[in-house]
């Protein structure tokens, strides 16, 4: 019987497609059900890596905060990012969040564009980067998140999201400069954090939302125009560096799926069961050759309204199409949402660790 891995070699033996000791894990969540997880194990308000640890999450996150001057300035009831990206705290039953509004970009020309502040590259701290590598050794470092390289929706919280689709496919002048100057400062970002993790980095984690639940959000000839050239700019950076690429997408997203192939992608995440061609049957059969799959628990599933059993059973259920040959990292599909329950949430851990064991390695 094989010895168990640890959490480093586990993630990059799944993601080159062979079978670890076990599935590993991963966590995404918002502040509320993430505070109550923590009251649940003891644990203080920020002490984030001690409930990844009570979680035993296999991956571990690494990046350069920004620390440069205030470009924007402060508004009431507004929380402003140094791009600029106006948010309003929005309460609900099971907590809040801070939702974008505003839109401060919505009418812009080519010369408001010219205009417009952007955070330089020496304004991010990559200071601590190496000593994180090295305290995160035995787990999968991953930089970079959701929203990097990400065109759609991060020009959306400017311009607003119709404005921005409107805009690509009339080929506007304005909102192409806006994502080439966005992305040439966070493309410099991310080769600056790389080498400061000084090859003890494991991945490059990217985003695009292309589909809505039940069709591509745009067409593929517009991707290709349009997204796909500043995409490759990540992928091509993260094979300077021999790493794999994760590509975030929301919705019905896998009719992009033989492009990022092309391109390089070698793993997807989200995998939002309930959107059309996105079940795990679906992915496992028709790219589990090509891809390796990060997510597939649904945060508007059982998760959030089903009881802990539910949640085991899709848990299993997920495990038992997606785990045959490795390939696959459970995940929420999101960040888990405040309206799930922890016991629920504690079920879909539990249940990773109980059916989620290659019989040729240790129990």
């Amino acid at each position: 019987m094989a010895k168990c891995m640890n959490s480093k070699e586990r993630v990059a033996t799944t993601f080159a497609h062979q079978e670890p000791d076990r599935v590993p894990v991963n966590y995404l969540s918002n502040p509320g059900i993430d505070g109550r997880l923590k009251v649940h194990f003891s644990l203080d308000a920020d002490d984030h890596i001690g409930l990844l640890e009570a979680l035993e999450v296999d991956f571990r996150g690494c990046g350069a905060p920004y620390a440069g001057p205030k470009l924007f300035p402060d508004m009431p009831d507004r929380m402003i990012c140094e791009w600029g990206i106006h948010r309003r705290w929005a309460e609900h039953e099971s907590g809040g969040y801070w939702d974008f509004c505003d839109f401060p970009l919505q009418d812009a020309t080519l010369a408001d564009i010219e205009a417009w502040p952007m955070p330089s590259p020496d304004h991010y701290d990559y200071s601590q980067i190496s000593e994180l590598c090295r305290c995160f050794a035995d787990y999968y470092i991953v930089a970079g998140g959701a929203g990097i390289g990400d065109i759609i929706n991060s020009t959306g919280m400017l311009f607003n999201m119709e404005e921005v689709l409107v805009r690509l496919m009339t080929d506007d002048e304005a909102v192409l400069r806006y994502v080439e100057r966005r992305n040439a400062v966070l493309l410099e970002v991310m080769a600056r954090t790389l080498e400061a993790g000084e090859g003890n980095i494991d991945a490059l984690w990217m985003g695009e939302d292309l589909g809505t639940q039940h069709t591509p959000l745009i067409s593929l000839d517009l991707y290709r125009t349009h997204l796909r050239p500043i995409h490759q700019r990540y992928i091509d950076l993260a094979n300077s560096w021999n790493i794999p690429v994760m590509v975030h997408s929301c919705g019905s997203s896998s009719w992009v799926y033989d492009d990022f192939i092309e391109m390089g992608v070698s793993v997807v995440d989200t995998l939002q069961p309930e959107a059309k061609d996105m079940s795990p049957a679906y992915l496992k059969s028709r790219y589990g050759d090509k891809l390796a799959f990060h997510g597939c628990i649904s945060t508007a599933g059982p998760l959030a309204y089903g009881t802990a059993d539910d949640v085991q059973r899709e848990v299993r259920e997920t495990l038992e199409i997606m785990m045959p040959g490795g390939g696959y990292a459970l995940a929420p599909t999101h960040q888990i949402q405040d309206n799930s329950p922890v016991e629920n949430v504690l079920a879909m851990y539990e249940a990773a660790r109980a059916f989620g064991r290659y019989p040729a390695y240790c129990g």
